[in-house]
């Protein structure tokens, strides 16, 4: 088979694997391409969920733990009922929710793909308060519920595809491009150029989501801007250029969060 014949099925057969695997986004309506299946990545998480508890200090913060739990278990209640009420498939049927506090001085929190969530102690000087923490708990649990794991996953599959397919098709012109400098130029162009600015997107995204599940959980969204102002203090300029970050800027967040606020309010009071 010669080169072209191969790129041309190579590449038929990736549309068509994409052509199935496309979904939107809960809520935002955001196209997604889904190559990973969720199931897999979820087990995965789960394993990993369970040697991070084995392998960092969990903190004897009972109160701020049950908190946490808490505020979860609120959330939980109000993305089911949303989803429930506006006759939408629901995002989080197979989540397993769990809960834990992480003794350390990382100004961090995640949740991993099926519900598994970790709160750092070094954020809570950042959240201050109750809203403050609903906000951080509401962008994390958004990523799950967007799915945004395996959308990340697929992306850097069929992008490490093309990759090879545009190397193969140039005759090895992107390998003797990383030979040349000696590091993976490539790599850091479609860093750059594509991986970033798709991280960025689902970031806002998760910040619009997390204020929207925070809202119907009764909790004051407002204070969303305030943690971002503190975050920017607390980071006292050494944010890397938006371009070279996986995150938007403080200042970014921040201008978006004043532009969604009243409209989230009104169109997401609280679920009673």
């Amino acid at each position: 088979m010669n080169r072209r014949k191969f790129i041309n099925l190579i590449g038929c057969s990736c549309l068509s694997f994409g052509l199935h695997a496309c979904t939107t986004a809960p809520i935002t309506e955001r196209k997604q391409l889904k190559l990973i299946p969720e199931s897999k990545l979820n087990a995965q998480a789960a394993a990993i969920y369970e040697k991070i508890k084995e392998k960092e200090k969990m903190s004897n913060d009972l109160n701020t733990l049950n908190e946490i739990k808490e505020i979860g278990k609120k959330i939980e209640y109000s993305v089911n009922t949303y989803f429930d009420r506006e006759n939408l498939i629901n995002p989080t049927l197979n989540f397993d929710w769990e809960y834990i506090l992480i003794e350390s001085k990382k100004m961090n929190a995640w949740c991993m793909p099926g519900g598994k969530i970790a709160v750092y102690t070094g954020i809570l000087d950042i959240t201050k308060n109750t809203n403050g923490l609903a906000a951080v708990m509401g962008h994390e649990i958004a990523h799950a519920v967007a799915k945004h794991s395996v959308e990340r996953a697929s992306r850097g599959t069929l992008l490490n595809v093309g990759t090879q397919i545009i190397d193969i098709a140039s005759g090895g012109v992107l390998s003797n491009v990383n030979r040349t400098t000696g590091m993976d130029t490539v790599g850091l162009i479609s860093s750059i150029g594509i991986m970033n600015p798709f991280n960025r997107k689902q970031e806002s995204e998760a910040d619009f989501l997390g204020m929207i599940f925070s809202s119907l959980s009764g909790y004051d969204i407002r204070e969303t801007e305030k943690i971002w102002e503190r975050m920017k203090k607390a980071n006292k300029g050494k944010e890397p250029p938006e371009f070279m970050s996986t995150h938007p800027s403080s200042d970014s967040r921040i201008n978006n969060i004043r532009g969604w606020l009243n409209d989230i309010i009104i169109k997401y009071p609280p679920i009673v």
